[in-house]
């Protein structure tokens, strides 16, 4: 049972939930009319916020964080960010991981480059650098940095450890930047929704079958997005801290801004084991504290679950699939054909129902989510003496870190693995982002992992490849496995068996993991690879501008995943110009092209050349007509595009990048998916315009915009704006609130340029 209340709520002494609309039990309980305002200062939530907060004004929130994190995908473009604004050393602590193009197999020596990279900026900036297959980026975090009371910020939307009473945010490279520039990062109070556990899972249930329960019952509507999300009651104490930390890292599949637990003896156990006890202390809502809502969640009603197709919110509990596996099958089916539009596409989930019962053709149990020590032990326990198979069924575990796989080489656990016929590997993130794993083409695989998007396994669309990614628990995976690849919930194994304790041996990371933090060399070099190239100049911001639209998708959400595809792709980020050659690359092949010509007239103009194509003169003709007298030479052009609600999924900052690189100036939507996709647009100078009406232009057409820069001075409400046609027609833009530094950025033409003019002042 969940249940979503339709109100806020008062919480008393952690226990009981009032909705705000009963104050008179509040004032019966408690003796004293509530003062709202006040009860708001009684969470988790607002304490960590006010120790971090700089500004002095909670309401808007100026915040430095403890430490940060970025893998081996983020850290170059960070790093040159950082150098190119000023940045002589890392303020505090950062840790480079390279658990993402961990392979070096993919683009010549470009990934073990980037690994290089990374440790000689550790080494010159004063950084903590984790070799490849040693630890992803999260489950290091856990073991080493994270602490109770303490903020994170990592350049990966899975930047949660609130289960050890952090608060962790993932946000693009450009957030990061201001961090290492001293800086802060600058938001609203944000909302604080409670999520109040009761009950215990019963066996069989994982951690993913609860972050899928709860991802499926908040993300639709909206509840918690870019609001904190704070766990607390009872039913806390029936999970184990490594076991929560796996529910934990998938509320960024809600769009939450954060998270934060209550904390007991079993989070201060788990960080006196990594010898940090002294990172610990009780965290709990005071006894009384306001909530924005209430997620109530019975954690003993919650059956194993599976997130089919293209999306983390789409759950069903197994059985009811496995009950009604034709018709929910047909609709994902239906789903893939409005993502794709390609009609070459062969994409079937019906055919994998065999006399009655659903056959899969991988399984995969690893990284952050589900490569914690707890669920492969489950895992194996659940294959011990049994076989996967020798037919198309395969799976893989991939242990979250060496540590990790360390203490599953001592307890039996891997040997239980790959008795049964598993493949056991190193520390990985590959399989969730496609760069690891990719299954057949329309083949079914299910994952223990984050995602399950288009394209993100690797797959593509453009190409006429498209398979079948579903999220599930590791109990489930390895049940079905024991089955022979029959879709089979945990619970049909289940039993009373209890892992024992984790044994974390330090040597692991003692014996290979640079730590330069506070030990910055200054006189080291950074060691260049031939893809590490520079950013590329950018103008400021014209008082004029003239939009060409080169993209348009109505899909109800644009993922950053189709903005700019992962896996192969990846081995291409520390190069801005070569990475931008996949911008929208399996979504709509001929942005690039389109953006590039646009591109090209904008370099012609600061050339001091005229009009290179019959279309752009007819458009400054129809400026000339609407604007008389305006100098067509001082209008800055550049590329647009627009999507519904663009931006949901990953943190990285190139689904923005590197549509700047291309000549992009602005994005217009509906609605933005994610504060940090957002926080990208700006932080990369193009404008985060929205618009309350269905587009009526198309791609192709030029929108003029004139005095934009006045606009961002204002209060960015009611922007005029006019399509240009044989009868010029006038839109209405909005810029939703903006910091005055965000604006400045934006006006400078991008991040780099903002720190730059500062230092030469």
């Amino acid at each position: 049972m969940i249940k979503l209340y339709d109100e806020g709520v008062y919480v008393l002494h952690g226990e009981e939930i009032v909705p705000a609309s009963e104050t008179k039990k509040v004032a019966a309980l408690t003796g004293a009319e509530p003062d709202r305002e006040q009860a708001r200062k009684g969470t988790m939530a607002y304490s960590v916020l006010a120790d971090h907060n700089t500004s002095g004004d909670m309401q808007h929130l100026q915040i430095r964080f403890d430490a940060m994190a970025s893998h081996d995908i983020t850290f170059v473009g960070i790093i040159q960010t950082a150098r190119a604004s000023g940045m002589e050393k890392f303020p505090l602590p950062y840790v480079l991981t390279n658990c993402h193009n961990s392979l070096c197999a993919v683009g010549g020596t470009i990934n073990e480059d980037d690994h290089v990279f990374g440790l000689s900026a550790a080494k010159k900036y004063g950084g903590i650098f984790v070799p490849p297959h040693i630890a992803v980026i999260h489950q290091y975090m856990r073991e080493e940095m994270a602490g109770c009371g303490r903020m994170i910020l990592g350049s990966d939307s899975h930047t949660r450890y609130g289960a050890l009473g952090t608060m962790a945010m993932g946000e693009g490279g450009g957030e990061l930047v201001k961090q290492l520039l001293e800086d802060t990062y600058d938001i609203e109070y944000p909302g604080v929704v409670g999520v109040y556990l009761t009950g215990a899972p019963a066996p069989g249930i994982g951690p993913q079958d609860i972050a899928l329960a709860i991802i499926g019952a908040v993300y639709e509507n909206g509840y918690v997005k870019n609001k904190v999300m704070e766990f607390m009651g009872p039913g806390v104490a029936s999970m184990t801290t490594d076991f929560r930390n796996a529910v934990d890292v998938m509320t960024t599949e809600t769009t939450c801004l954060s998270s934060i637990w209550i904390t007991d003896e079993d989070t201060k156990a788990f960080l006196t084991k990594h010898g940090r006890g002294d990172a610990y202390r009780k965290m709990a809502p005071a006894d009384l504290a306001y909530y924005d809502g209430m997620v109530e969640v019975d954690l003993s009603t919650i059956k194993p679950m599976i997130a089919l197709p293209f999306h983390p919110s789409n759950t069903y509990e197994i059985e009811e699939l496995n009950a009604n596996a034709e018709e929910i099958f047909a609709g994902v089916e239906e789903n893939a054909k409005e993502i794709t539009s390609n009609p070459d596409i062969e994409f079937s989930l019906r055919d994998k129902i065999v006399d009655g019962r659903i056959h899969v053709q991988q399984g995969i149990i690893a990284g952050c989510a589900g490569g914690n020590y707890i669920n492969v032990m489950d895992a194996a326990h659940i294959l011990k003496n049994a076989s996967c198979g020798n037919d198309v069924f395969n799976l893989s575990v991939y242990p979250s870190s060496q540590a990790v796989f360390l203490d599953l080489v001592k307890k039996g656990a891997v040997t239980d693995l790959m008795a049964a016929g598993a493949v056991v590997k190193t520390a990985f993130c590959g399989p969730c982002f496609g760069a690891g794993d990719t299954p057949a083409n329309n083949g079914l695989s299910v994952r223990h992992t984050t995602r399950n998007f288009p394209s993100r396994e690797g797959s593509k669309p453009g190409s006429g490849q498209l398979s079948a990614v579903a999220l599930m628990d590791a109990r489930s995976i390895a049940a079905t496995a024991a089955n022979g690849g029959v879709l089979t919930p945990a619970t049909d194994f289940a039993d009373d068996y209890t892992a024992p304790a984790y044994d974390f041996d330090e040597e692991v990371y003692a014996n290979r993991v640079y730590n330069g933090w506070q030990k910055a060399e200054p006189e080291e070099e950074l060691v260049y690879g031939p893809n590490i190239k520079d950013w590329p100049a950018l103008e400021p911001l014209a008082d004029d501008i003239l939009l060409k639209v080169c993209s348009k998708i109505m899909d109800p959400v644009t993922t950053t995943d189709e903005l700019i595809p992962s896996g192969e792709t990846s081995s291409y980020r520390s190069n801005p110009l070569g990475l931008a050659e996949f911008t929208l690359s399996r979504r709509d092949p001929g942005y690039v092209e389109r953006a590039k010509k646009v591109r090209g007239m904008e370099e012609k103009r600061c050339a001091g050349q005229g009009p290179s194509c019959e279309g752009l003169s007819t458009a400054l003709d129809r400026v000339e007509a609407l604007t008389p007298g305006k100098d067509p030479a001082a209008i800055e052009i550049g590329s647009l595009i627009y999507c519904v609600r663009p931006g949901d999924g990953s943190a990285r900052e190139q689904a923005a990048s590197c549509q700047r690189v291309l000549g992009g100036l602005a994005n217009i939507c509906e609605e933005y998916a994610t504060k940090r996709y957002r926080s990208n647009v700006m932080n990369w100078g193009m404008l985060p315009f929205q618009m309350r009406e269905v587009p009526d232009f198309e791609v192709g057409d030029y929108i003029y915009v004139p005095n934009v820069r006045a606009a961002l001075d204002g209060d960015g409400q009611d922007i005029k704006a006019y399509v240009l046609g044989e009868e010029s027609r006038q839109i209405t833009l909005y810029l939703a609130p903006m910091t005055d530094t965000e604006k400045e950025i934006v006006k400078a033409g991008c991040l780099i340029n903002y720190n730059r003019s500062r230092n030469a002042r």
